[in-house]
Order: C-alpha cells, then structure tokens, then sequence
C-alpha cells in the first residue's frame, strides 16, 4: 500500500519534520524578497523569444513551398508551442508572475495555445494536483483516470490496455489534459454526475473549436496556396508539443521514488508535511539551462511541487539548497537522466498492465509502490531516527533505503 506514515517512512522525528519545514519556508521568504528586474527581464523575454519563433515560423510557411522550408517553418512552430505551454502558460497560470502587476502575464488572464480551457486547468492542476499531489484517491494525475501505474491501484481487466493508453495519451496529450477536467475515475465510481461532466464538456469543445479553427482553418487560409503544408505544419508540431510536454511530466512523476501516499497520511498532514509529501513524491531529471527552458523549468519538479508559483528561472538556484537539505536530513533527491527516468516510468506503466499475482515484489516493496512497512520486510535495515553514535552522521531514509537494497527478507515470524 501507499505510505500512510510519512515520518516513520522518512525516519524523521517531530522535531525534524518541523525544522526541515521551517527551512523551506526560509527559501521562500528568501525568493520572495529577491524578486525584481532580473525576473521580469527573463519571463519578458522568453515572451519574445517564443512570439519570434512562432510569427518565423508562420511567414516560413506562407511564402515557401519547398521541402527545407516546412522542415524549418515546422520546427519552429514546434518550439514556439512547447515554450509557450511549458515556460509560459504552464508557469504564469501558477502565478509565478502575478507578483510584477502586468495585466498580460497574469494568472487571471492568461489563455494559452493548446485545447485545455485556463480556467479548468487552474482547478483540475493547480488546486486538486498540486494539493493533494500523488493521494491515491484524491489526485487524478496518479494515473490521469486510465492508467495504472501503482499497485494501489486496483487491477481491472482493462489495464491490460496500459501501453496503448500511454501510447494514446502521449500522441494527444493536450487532449487528455483537457479531458482530465471531467474527472472519469469520479465519473465511474457515480461520485460525479453526467451533467456536471456534460457542462465541463461544453467548455472543453469551445476550446477545442477555437484551437481548431486556428490551426486547421486561419493559418491555412493565409498561406493561401502553401495551404496543406501548413496544415501538415501545423498538426506536426502540435504532435511534437504533445510528446515533449507527456514526456517532461511523466519524468516528474512516475519514476521510481515519486512515491504514492494514503487518504490517511494526508488527513493528518500540516504544512512542513505537505512541503515533505511534495519531497518524497516528485522527481527530477538533469538539465542544461537549454533542456531547463525547454521543459518550464519542470526538469526541477521537486522544487515545483515545493514552490508552484515562485518564478521558474529561480528553480534552479532553489534546488542547491534543497539537495543541501536532503543532504542534512538524509533524505532521497531523486533524479536521473530524461531518457533513465521516463525508462522507469514506461516501465511501471507496461507491467502494471498484469495484476498484482503476476508481478514480483509486494506492494509494500516494490520499485514504483512503497510503504513504510517496506523496512518491516528486511533484516538489518536500521528504523530508529537520529543520529548514528558511531559517524556522528544522521541516520534516515537515504541510509535506510541503501541498506534496503542489500537486506534479506526477514523470515516470517
């Protein structure tokens, strides 16, 4: 099962827990207090950079009907829209930028180019995913209502389809982000009605109509006779957008470590808890400042999930002091390569497919399902807190998950 004990899974005491809350908190305050020009010069210009790419691509398509200039016109379109989902309407949707006062970078205002409706986004990510980030039962992103990828997930005959659907969902994934909204795990078990979801599915097809409309029906009408590669065009890149964004997401969320929690660990949940949920539940991959732009900036995922709407270029300055923490509280950092993390999480997604008889390891110990009773199953694995008298170094949940993987299990009793 998912963990139920975040401090006993962490090895961490009260008081621990406490103080690593009121360190991150000093992180914010300190990024809060240091926001000002340099900020607002980068999110401006990412701005340009991505309006520059996305009107060259356009005048590319319009004007040449050669075979390099589609590749070029296409290419940066594809960038254009990647940068505007991940480093601009994903980040300014999250406040990240309410704090400068512009009208035009503002949460409230804000409308980005791919069919899932802001104002639902706000709810279904902002509000519910990043609340009650990988809950089993409370977050739909565990999963995104056709997946199965934790063991706390009951198997069903369907999730046998698991590598279709992934497959699916990454070919259209700005489709499946703004189906995510109607909510279909809650649908099915009548916790939600088909009116309610019939409402939010009118919203979705506005959005869908004016997204079409503009790629499928304007821009090819400008192009006038370039008409069909620009459709071509435009489709590709709406299709690269959709992998690179299914890609940078499930590497922050479903490689081994993200870990799942209980509806009951979260009801007994305060705030230096939550910032340790949103620890021991994101992942990260390593990034160039190139690969940190491209993806939002969600290369850093932890630091995401621990400051959604402190600005994403600080991310990376923010995440030294948090592996320093981790660090100081013997605590897992987890990352990896792109290609080494999403690896782990297509993984998870295809032999989760087969139910739980089939699989090895338990649910309490597996790679992609872990509990605190994980340490219960292993001989030699240390479960006292504080400090080890012989190193003067602490003893936590890093030192106990690498003793984890050199422990027998422990015979039953």
């Amino acid at each position: 099962m998912a963990i139920t004990d975040i401090d006993q899974y962490a090895h961490l005491t009260d008081a621990d827990v406490e103080a690593l809350g009121a360190e991150l908190d000093a992180i914010r305050r300190d990024i809060e207090e240091s926001r000002g020009e340099a900020d607002a010069r980068y999110i401006r210009r990412a701005i340009t950079v991505q309006r520059s790419l996305a009107a060259g691509g356009r005048v590319v398509l319009m004007f040449s009907n050669r075979k390099s200039a589609w590749v070029a016109g296409t290419a940066m379109l594809s960038l254009a829209k990647i940068i505007e989902n991940m480093e601009l309407g994903h980040n300014v949707m999250h406040g990240q930028w309410d704090w400068m006062n512009d009208p035009e970078i503002h949460s409230s205002s804000w409308e980005w180019d791919t069919t899932c409706p802001s104002v639902q986004w706000k709810h279904s990510h902002n509000f519910v995913h990043h609340k009650y980030t990988n809950v089993v039962g409370m977050d739909d992103d565990v999963g995104y209502g056709i997946l199965r990828v934790t063991r706390d997930q009951p198997w069903e005959w369907w999730n046998v389809g698991n590598p279709i659907y992934n497959f699916t969902l990454g070919t259209f994934f700005e489709y499946g982000v703004a189906l995510h909204h109607l909510e279909t795990e809650k649908l099915r078990k009548k916790e939600k009605s088909y009116r309610q979801a019939l409402k939010d599915l009118r919203i979705i097809g506005r959005k869908v109509g004016k997204q079409a409309a503009k790629d499928y029906l304007i821009f090819p009408a400008l192009a006038g006779p370039n008409w069909k590669s620009t459709i071509t065009a435009n489709f590709t890149s709406n299709i690269v957008r959709n992998y690179w964004a299914y890609m940078v997401i499930f590497c922050g969320h479903f490689p081994d470590g993200a870990e799942k929690f209980t509806v009951e660990e979260y009801e007994n949940e305060d705030q230096p808890r939550w910032y340790l949920r949103q620890m021991l539940g994101s992942a990260n991959f390593r990034a160039g400042p190139l690969m940190r732009f491209m993806s939002g900036n969600l290369s850093h995922q932890i630091e995401h999930h621990l400051f959604p709407d402190l600005p994403s270029s600080r991310y990376e300055e923010i995440g030294v002091r948090v592996r320093e923490l981790c660090d100081k509280y013997d605590l897992p950092y987890t990352t990896g390569s792109i290609v080494h993390q999403y690896f782990q999480s297509f993984r998870t997604i295809t032999k989760l497919a087969l139910p739980n008889a089939l699989l090895k390891a338990t649910t309490d110990d597996a790679p992609e399902t872990a509990s605190e009773l994980r340490f219960a199953v292993r001989e030699g694995v240390q479960d006292h807190f504080g400090v080890d008298p012989a190193t003067g170094r602490r003893r936590g949940l890093r030192t106990a998950l690498r003793e984890l993987k050199k422990a027998p299990v422990r015979a039953a009793a």
